[in-house]
């Protein structure tokens, strides 16, 4: 007989999974407020080690509760009380928040210390409750120079809650600000409101995987007996979209093509495809009659503003997962959203909305559970930053987009910005445009924001052996102020990241990378082997700028100080890197390594943030008489494939190892005596290769794309990964992963077009992977 199957998928951070278990974060040199219940349990987790952290725990009443949690203040324990009296954005909105709980902070007692500052990655503390509390928890830093490895960095908070039953739903994460309005959508109904224009609505997924449907009429339409609501039709046209897509746009349009909401902040990155909200028609054709539905409850939300019932309403879809597959046809799966996630917009006139928390309950629209959607409405007054979230594992606290050091720079010279890598970056440049950017690359000098890379640093005994196991290259083999490229790969030989390892001393690095869990990975490879080493992240406190080009140690010869220690910027060799000061001796302290990622002689300068605008606006003076120019991503991408450097996500992912992404040079498999993660994978890939990494020269002005096919004959044999118009070479030009049979220099392949036969563009294979300065005696001069 066989026992009943039963699905227990692996769902992290899901409410309905762990109702009694709740995760926060404690930002580096930030801080979290928690409410606790009698009896709960916190623990707080030095997710990095060599963290202070700092509590203070308040009673109902306002007073301090240290000795509810067994604690007691310390002298000098501070940190919480000179952050909440400094003029931070957050800190003013967490001051509001205790000041209507009746906490006094302008006189804020001692804090308590839960451990001293030598502590491994992972270590704990456990706190139980025994009143209801209110507890801030801080993780304490300071500014640390850029050659310096002690960094502050996050803590974690997970909350085991004595009376998980009585939780129906997990809290509700803070306001953001002011609120004006709010009230809770509860599932199988809507709800009208109004909002002025410049007001900010928030919908938020209370327990995670929830969909909730949204409309909006011009209120003085209404009033006027006019129904001027949202149009998915005119909203897809004007932002340049066909057919419908998972994602939101950046504006939302009215029938009369005027713009009705902009989207603020999104921290789930998955919603809609603008479509119809649910329709008693649907249930109806699933067996379901008289099954509640989006559309019908929408409709009898707006009637006493006489607008006409609709059987289906074009609306909003927030956190429906929807998508078009390769038949065009509508599919749906779970949502991704998370407890807590939101999207954020802004009216852009005045709006009478409708919103509800579906009812779908038979297809896994909702996760087969419809739970609460609550609304939030928000003052015109106040000022949120445009965002949407990354996490690094899927049970992280979101993280929102951010600015580096360098904005208030960039952002004088132009308004396209993209997310990158969880950073705000910009794409071209108001007044230059990438052809222009890209030519003062290649012939004069260009800054760019790299920011976006992750840094993480690596210390301790075992620094050298875990980054020696880890990567693919000899670590052994580093000098003190080198540089090495390298690939880190997975035990199956895929790859996690590429990135450089800079050693700054015996047994401190420092890796550079693009990829967040590299500083996770690590961590869990060092435990597994029982390491006595740190990995800090340092992304935050070090932003960096590339400067690149001929002119480019011209330029900064002029303002890079360096001690008699440390070699001169004009003696800098290839992939080595100095300490140095900005202009002098009392200048601030800056790191310059002679690295970058277009090809040309460069270089990319890495300072803290506070100092980021004092680096830009000197490399403007002293720049601009030379020609210096910005530099934006698409410029960037244009260089890089001339280059024939790869990018993540284009020429490799976990599936693509080394030797097929063209980095084969980077794992010396002979000479490298010591075990490293992956070695005997790549030992069977590289005897057995299936793919390589290759150059194509198109024929004719018609350009590919990354994705295309590429066939011999009717047969698909690779696939380009990039592709851009060269303009120093005249021609477009491609990288391709070809077939081993296919990668003589001189063969002909075909890219393939539209369905991939019935167009086709000639294409010749290289004799290398670059295709401008092969022999690289541009960067090396």
């Amino acid at each position: 007989m066989r026992t009943p199957v039963i699905s227990r998928p692996r769902e992290p951070a899901l409410f309905a999974r762990a109702p009694g278990l709740e995760h926060h974060r404690v930002a580096p040199g930030g801080l979290t407020v928690v409410a606790l219940e009698p009896d709960d349990r916190l623990e707080v987790v030095d997710v990095e080690g060599d963290q202070p952290a700092e509590l203070l725990a308040f009673a109902a009443d306002g007073r301090e509760a240290l000795a509810a949690l067994d604690l007691l203040g310390q002298a000098g324990a501070d940190f919480i009380a000179r952050l909440l009296a400094s003029n931070d954005e957050e800190a003013r909105h967490v001051r509001l928040g205790l000041g209507k709980r009746g906490i006094d902070c302008g006189h804020l007692p001692e804090a308590a210390r839960l451990w001293s500052a030598i502590t491994p990655a992972g270590f704990s503390r456990s706190l139980t409750a025994q009143a209801a509390l209110l507890v801030v928890v801080a993780a304490p830093g300071s500014r640390t120079p850029v050659d310096s490895q002690l960094r502050a960095s996050e803590l974690r908070l997970s909350i085991h809650r004595a009376n998980p039953g009585s939780l129906l739903l997990p809290t509700l994460p803070a306001a953001l600000g002011e609120v004006i309005d709010e009230f809770t959508i509860h599932p199988g109904s809507a709800r009208d409101y109004s909002v002025a224009a410049g007001q900010y609505i928030q919908v938020i997924d209370v327990a995670g995987r929830q969909c909730s449907d949204f409309v909006a009429f011009d209120r003085r339409g209404l009033d006027s007996g006019r129904e001027i609501d949202l149009d998915p039709t005119v909203t897809r046209t004007l932002n340049g979209n066909a057919y419908p897509g998972p994602g939101l746009f950046s504006k939302f349009f009215d029938r009369d093509m005027q713009p009705m909401l902009e989207v603020v902040r999104d921290t789930v990155g998955r919603h809609d495809t603008f479509a119809l909200a649910c329709t008693a028609r649907y249930y109806e054709s699933q067996g379901y009659f008289g099954h509640a539905n989006c559309s019908d409850n929408i409709s009898r939300a707006l009637e006493k503003y006489g607008v006409r019932g609709r059987p289906g309403w074009p609306a909003i879809n927030f956190f429906f997962n929807t998508g078009i597959d390769a038949h065009q046809q509508l599919t749906l799966d779970e949502p991704w959203s998370r407890p807590g996630d939101y999207v954020l917009l802004r009216a852009m006139t005045d709006l009478v909305c409708a919103s509800s928390s579906c009812p779908d309950d038979i297809d896994p629209a909702n996760g087969w559970q419809p739970t609460d959607i609550h609304i939030r409405v928000y003052s015109e007054k106040e000022r949120f930053s445009l965002a949407m979230a990354t996490r690094k594992t899927p049970d992280a606290d979101p993280v929102l987009t951010r600015e580096s050091g360098f904005h208030a720079g960039t952002s004088a010279l132009t308004r396209h910005f993209i997310d990158y890598r969880g950073w705000w970056t910009p794409s071209h440049f108001d007044g230059y445009g990438t052809l222009a950017e890209y030519y003062g690359c290649r012939e004069r000098v260009a800054a760019m924001d790299l920011t976006a890379l992750r840094k993480f640093e690596v210390i301790g005994p075992d620094a050298e052996a875990l980054l020696n196991y880890c990567l693919t290259r000899d670590v052994r083999k580093l000098a003190v102020g080198q540089v090495v490229y390298s690939a880190m790969c997975y035990e199956h030989g895929g790859m996690l990241d590429d990135g450089t390892l800079l050693r700054l001393g015996p047994d401190t690095f420092r890796w550079i990378c693009g990829e967040d869990y590299a500083g996770i990975w690590l961590r869990e490879q060092a435990a597994k082997l029982g390491m006595k080493v740190w990995i800090k992240s340092a992304s935050e406190q070090m932003h960096n700028i590339a400067v690149q080009g001929p002119k480019s140690r011209e330029l900064l010869a002029q303002m890079i100080w360096t001690p008699g220690t440390q070699p001169a910027l004009t003696e800098l060799g290839w992939f080595r890197f100095l300490v140095g000061r900005l202009d002098d001796y009392n200048g601030c302290p800056l790191m310059v390594s002679r690295t970058g990622y277009t090809g040309e002689l460069g270089y990319e300068i890495w300072c803290h943030p506070d100092d980021a605008m004092k680096v830009w606006q000197r490399l403007w003076q002293l720049g601009e008489p030379l020609g210096l120019v910005p530099l934006g991503l698409h410029a960037l991408d244009m260089l890089r494939i001339e280059a024939g450097l790869i990018f993540a996500g284009y020429e490799f992912s976990d599936q693509t190892d080394p030797f097929e992404a063209g980095i084969g040079f980077c794992v010396p498999l002979k000479s490298k005596q010591d075990d490293f993660i992956g070695r005997e994978a790549l030992l069977r890939r590289k005897e057995h290769p299936m793919q390589r990494l290759v150059g194509l020269e198109l024929e004719g002005n018609e350009p590919a794309a990354h994705g295309d096919c590429v066939h011999v004959g009717r047969a698909q044999v690779g696939v380009i990964t990039s592709a851009t118009h060269s303009p120093l070479l005249g021609k477009n030009i491609a990288l391709c992963r070809l077939d081993v049979g296919y990668c003589e220099a001189g063969t002909r392949v075909e890219i393939g077009k539209l369905d991939g036969q019935q167009k086709r563009i000639g294409a010749t294979v290289a004799s290398g992977t670059v295709a401008y300065d092969p022999d690289k005696s541009r960067v090396r001069a």
